[in-house]
């Protein structure tokens, strides 16, 4: 699954990801980035 890397401003492939549930209740998948290791989200189903 990819998702957005804020710091390189591309999409990437996700490592370790998990399906989370945010604050409000929609659901979101959260992992790293695999060449700068920060987080990454997205939001939907996974």
């Amino acid at each position: 699954m990819q998702a957005y890397c804020m710091k390189y401003k591309t999409k990437r492939e996700i490592i370790n990801p998990k399906a989370i549930k945010m604050k409000n209740g929609r659901p979101a998948t959260q992992g790293t980035c695999p060449k700068c290791g920060t987080k990454m989200l997205r939001i939907g189903k996974s």
